[in-house]
């Protein structure tokens, strides 16, 4: 059996110190720690589809921590980033809030603050990857369907009785209870209100 991918705390700074006082409260919580002292360093480093959260700070050479959230966010890198600055300003916070960072922190910061930071991060983090899988697996049990299953599914949606369908396609009632049960079955639902929960789900509908 295959041992769940343990959390990375990716931890980005070009100050050692600070590396190291975050990847000790990471490690606290049993998560793994990798540290880059650069944006190109962790771009390199970086596997997507990592679970995750990457603590990165706003201030460094070459790259600030605001322009690799940007291009993470830019690329479709879906990864809560907890941004930290020792010269925190409103208009930083801003301009990280905006593009999707998860939390912002003012340097000095109590480890508690980071700590609740990071596993807040991580819970986001794995809630996602679970609503992703489970939209993956509606999206392939849809493209599983029969045409004429999938015509009966599409009226279901719009809230047609079985009677209702069976005059809109020109089928016996019995045809239509036979190929609503196929295509519950192959949705793997065990209600219509669960069936209509997993497809309005999907961000891009059916």
């Amino acid at each position: 059996m295959t041992m769940p991918e343990l959390p990375t705390v990716f931890i980005v700074d070009d100050d050692p110190a600070v590396q190291r006082a975050v990847g000790i409260v990471a490690r606290s919580l049993s998560y793994e720690v990798r540290m880059f002292g650069s944006a190109s360093e962790f771009l390199l480093g970086y596997t997507e589809g990592t679970p995750g959260c990457l603590v990165l700070d706003v201030r460094m050479p070459e790259m600030s921590g605001i322009e690799l959230q940007k291009m993470l966010v830019d690329a479709g890198v879906r990864f809560p980033v907890i941004m930290m600055s020792g010269h925190a300003d409103v208009p930083m916070a801003v301009t990280a809030m905006s593009q999707g960072a998860f939390t912002f922190l003012q340097k000095p910061f109590r480890m508690p603050e980071l700590k609740e930071a990071i596993d807040q991060a991580i819970a986001h983090c794995l809630a996602e990857q679970t609503r992703q899988q489970k939209q993956n697996e509606v999206r392939a049990r849809l493209r599983s369907l029969t045409s004429k299953e999938r015509e009966v599914l599409d009226l279901l949606l719009e809230g047609c009785s079985n009677k209702e369908i069976a005059t809109r396609v020109s089928i016996s009632l019995r045809a239509v209870e036979d190929r609503r049960a196929r295509l519950m079955k192959r949705m793997e639902a065990a209600s219509l209100v669960e069936l209509v929960s997993d497809i309005r789900s999907l961000p891009d509908g059916v």
